[in-house]
């Protein structure tokens, strides 16, 4: 790539960056004055004070809410609730302003309702829009950005893979740099190593390089100072990654704490809002489940009740939310009460399992208690399922990450249950298998994947023969 060739992608990089930042304000003034025209209001010195107040306030407020970082950093998921939050700070802000001056009752509440609902939505489409755009032109070859990658190991190799797959990134990969010219292997076969490290400075001033990725291993922290020193005297990005491959990471965030870095590898899945949203799930369809199902389950509590001596409910001591213990509620299936510090898994052809509870346990519908613990928010609808106390400790023992099941709630049903994950683990490899699912559930939580299961769940439950 030519120097004139590498200034005109920064000048067109610069470009989109100034262009990102006009349209929000643009769009947001022009949508009031449409709104306004479509309720046929007239725009008076009120409507012009409100338009320039957001113009100057939209750009400060978006960018602290860190809207305008390059898109090529960004996803949707982080747009959209950026752009979100930015809006209700910069309207709270604005109603503040309108409080102090007695202004707001200047204004027709038709129009503020409708521009505070409408902005947001038309400039998220926008934003997307362009966040598409930019992605197809990357993986078209324009707009790339040069890097090189410093330390050959298991972390840059993962690093390097991620790029080669990721044209959209617009990230044009030159090669690595380490202490010995090895060849590389995998997926970069006769290709060597570029040089040494202390050969990349020079190499990144020459080459006029734009990013500089440091994955080497943190006995060569002597090297590293030295190297980010050099690389100070380029304008290239300098990023360090740290070797977090070794973890089982469960949904990763970077977080600081009074400006030192931190890197989250294990915490819970949602924030609180998304926590809120589905505890107001489960209480829904939990109470609509119990409305519709209580006849159901008013012949079932009988029907056990008078088959076989004991009581209707069984109550067994489960590890829950943090691990604590909790009481998970059953149709009694079987003729014993197991609940102490040795738990027998049933099995197939159980001699201690009930006519009735073979049946029960076949359709699930032994498991319709726990839709009480799911309104007392002891359960939630979807979630790693509960074992046993005796289960937990000793497999707590045997498989690494067992426990981090239980940074959520358990639940009636999981990821692992729709995978066909049901019923006996009768040896470590299957309860291995389950803790595996459940893990993936929470790396890959949201509240659409909750409802696929739901959804799944039904299916999965009729044509299940696992479950003894």
């Amino acid at each position: 790539m030519t120097h004139n060739t590498h200034g005109l992608i920064r000048e067109n990089a610069s470009a989109i960056l100034i262009l990102q930042r006009l349209i929000d304000p643009i769009v947001t003034v022009l949508m009031l004055f449409i709104i306004a025209w479509v309720y046929d209001l007239a725009i008076e010195t009120p409507h012009l004070v409100l338009s320039i107040t957001t113009f100057l306030l939209m750009l400060p407020v978006f960018k602290g809410v860190g809207l305008y970082r390059p898109y090529r950093n960004l996803s949707p998921t982080t747009l959209g609730p950026r752009l979100l939050s930015g809006w209700v700070i910069l309207l709270g802000t604005l109603l503040f302003l309108g409080y102090l001056t007695q202004t707001s009752l200047n204004f027709s509440r038709a129009l503020l309702l409708t521009w505070a609902i409408c902005v947001p939505l038309v400039l998220l489409t926008i934003h997307l829009t362009i966040w598409q755009l930019l992605r197809t032109v990357r993986a078209a070859g324009k707009n790339q950005r040069s890097a090189v990658l410093a330390g050959i190991n298991d972390v840059s190799y993962h690093l390097a893979n991620q790029i080669q797959d990721s044209p959209e990134l617009g990230i044009r990969l030159h090669g690595f740099f380490d202490g010995h010219t090895q060849e590389l292997p995998g997926r970069f076969p006769g290709r060597r190593a570029i040089g040494p490290l202390e050969e990349l400075p020079r190499y990144v001033r020459e080459h006029n390089i734009d990013v500089v990725y440091i994955a080497c291993t943190t006995e060569k922290e002597e090297v590293i100072a030295t190297l980010i020193k050099e690389l100070q005297d380029t304008t290239a990005c300098v990023y360090f990654v740290p070797n977090i491959l070794m973890f089982n990471l469960m949904n990763a965030r970077s977080y600081e704490l009074n400006g030192i870095p931190l890197i989250a590898v294990w915490e819970v899945p949602f924030s609180e809002i998304q926590y809120v949203l589905k505890r107001a799930i489960d209480i829904v369809l939990s109470v609509a489940a119990i409305a519709v199902l209580s006849p159901v389950m008013l012949l079932i509590a009988i029907a056990v009740k008078v088959t076989s001596p004991g009581p209707i409910l069984f109550k067994q001591r489960r590890y829950g939310l943090n691990g604590q213990e909790i009481l998970v509620y059953k149709f009694r299936s079987m003729k014993v009460m197991e609940d102490g510090g040795k738990v027998q898994q049933a099995t197939k052809n159980d001699s201690r399992i009930t006519p009735l509870g073979a049946i029960l346990r076949k359709t699930s519908l032994d498991e319709l208690p726990q839709f009480v613990n799911v309104l007392q928010g002891r359960m939630s609808l979807v979630g790693p399922r509960p074992h046993a106390v005796a289960h937990n400790e000793m497999y707590r023992k045997l498989i690494s990450g067992y426990m981090l099941r239980h940074k959520v709630k358990p639940g009636i049903t999981g990821w692992a249950q729709v995978n066909g994950l049901r019923g006996e683990t009768d040896t470590l490899d299957k309860m291995q298998q389950r803790v595996n699912f459940d893990l993936e559930y929470l790396r890959n939580w949201s509240l659409s994947l909750d409802l696929q299961i739901l959804v799944k769940t039904a299916l999965v439950f009729l044509r299940d023969q696992n479950a003894y």
